[in-house]
C-alpha cells in the first residue's frame, strides 16, 4: 500500500462505454490496493481510430493498432501514466517502450449468441453479423448456410443492428456484456466455440522506464490471468498471424500447470486444425511448439493466413 500520490494517477482509456467501464474497474482496484482516495486516480478517455472507422474490416484499415495508437501517443508523451486495454485488442508484438505489467482477474471467456436461442435455431440462410475472422470461420464451419455480413461498432451499436434487423444473429463477448451490466444472449460452450486469445482479460500498460508506475500498477495484477493470457499471446506470436488470421485459443491453470488449447481455421471455416499442450507456468517455449505443430498439420488454406 502506498501513500496518496502528489498528483492523480492518470489512466488512458478508449471512450467507448465498455472501455470506460473497464477503466473504472482498474481505478477501483488501484484505490483499493493502495488505500487511496477516489480523486487519486483520473480517467483520460480518447476516441480510438478503431471506434471511428466502422464500415470496413479492421484488417483493411490498420489492424489492432487502431485500438492502441492514440493511447500509445499519450502514454509515450507522458500525458498519461498507464493505458487500460482489452487484451484481445492489443497487438501481439508491442513497442519496447511499453510494458503490460498487470491484468485484472479474467471474466467469462465465452461468446454469447444474440438473436437466437441456439446456433441451430438461427433461421436457414439468415444473415449473421460479425467482423471477427475467428467468429466468421467458426460460424461458417458450424452453419455454412448462413450469410455472413460485416458488423462493426461497440456493443450497443451491434445490439441495435440486431434489433433493427440488419442480421438475424451475432456473437458478442460475454465478458463485455457482464461489465456493461447486460444479460443479453445465450452463452456458448467453449467446446463449441473456442474463444479468441486473451478474451475476457483487461490489461494495464505503462512505460518501460517508469518504475514508479510499474510498482503502482503491478499491485493489482491477477497472477493466474496474466500467466494464462501470456501463454495465449506466446502462441499468437509464434503463429505470425494478423487480424485476418482465424485463431482461437484458451489457457487454463489446472493442477499448477497451464493447459493451452488452440484451433486454426481457414477463412471460410472449411478446414480446421486443433491441438493442446500442458506445461509449467512461465514456459514460453511450449506455446511456440504447439504453434509449430498446428502449422505443420495445417493444409495450405490455413498456412497461407498464418504467414506460412
Amino acid at each position: 500500500m502506498m501513500g496518496t500520490p502528489d498528483r492523480p494517477f492518470r489512466l488512458g482509456t478508449r471512450a467507448s462505454p465498455l472501455a470506460m467501464a473497464q477503466a473504472e474497474m482498474v481505478k477501483a482496484a488501484l484505490i483499493a490496493a493502495h488505500g487511496w482516495d477516489d480523486d487519486a486516480v483520473t480517467l483520460r478517455p480518447v476516441v480510438a481510430s478503431g471506434d471511428k472507422i466502422l464500415d470496413r474490416p479492421l484488417a483493411d484499415v490498420g489492424g489492432k493498432a487502431l485500438w492502441t495508437k492514440e493511447l500509445d501517443v499519450w502514454l509515450g508523451e507522458g500525458e498519461t501514466d498507464a493505458s487500460v486495454h482489452s487484451m484481445k485488442d492489443v497487438e501481439t508484438i508491442r513497442p519496447p517502450e511499453f510494458l503490460v505489467v498487470a491484468m485484472l482477474e479474467r471474466a467469462d471467456v465465452r461468446d454469447r449468441l444474440i438473436g437466437a436461442a441456439s446456433i441451430d435455431a438461427i433461421p436457414q440462410g439468415a444473415k449473421f453479423g460479425t467482423s471477427a475472422p475467428r467468429r466468421r470461420a467458426q460460424m461458417m464451419r458450424l452453419r455454412p448456410d448462413l450469410d455472413i455480413v460485416l458488423f462493426r461498432g461497440n456493443v450497443q451499436t451491434r445490439l441495435a443492428k440486431i434489433a433493427n434487423g440488419d442480421a438475424a444473429a451475432t456473437l458478442l463477448a460475454a465478458a463485455g456484456l457482464v461489465r456493461l451490466g447486460m444479460g443479453d444472449g445465450v452463452a456458448i460452450a467453449v467446446d463449441t466455440l473456442l474463444p479468441a486469445p486473451s478474451q475476457g482479460a483487461v490489461g494495464i500498460e505503462v512505460r518501460s522506464d517508469d518504475a514508479a508506475a510499474q510498482a503502482i500498477v503491478s499491485a493489482i495484477d491477477h497472477r493466474e490471468t496474466s500467466d494464462c493470457v501470456r501463454a495465449e499471446r506466446a502462441l499468437l506470436a509464434a503463429l505470425s498471424g494478423d487480424c485476418r488470421s482465424p485463431v482461437a485459443a484458451m489457457a487454463l491453470l489446472t493442477g499448477g500447470e497451464i493447459v493451452l488449447r488452440a484451433a486454426l481455421y481457414s477463412p471460410d471455416g472449411g478446414d480446421c486444425v486443433t491441438g493442446e499442450r500442458r506445461f509449467a507456468v512461465g514456459d514460453s517455449q511450449t506455446p511456440h511448439d504447439l504453434a509449430a505443430a498446428l502449422l505443420a498439420d495445417a493444409p495450405a488454406t490455413i498456412r497461407e493466413v498464418f504467414g506460412g
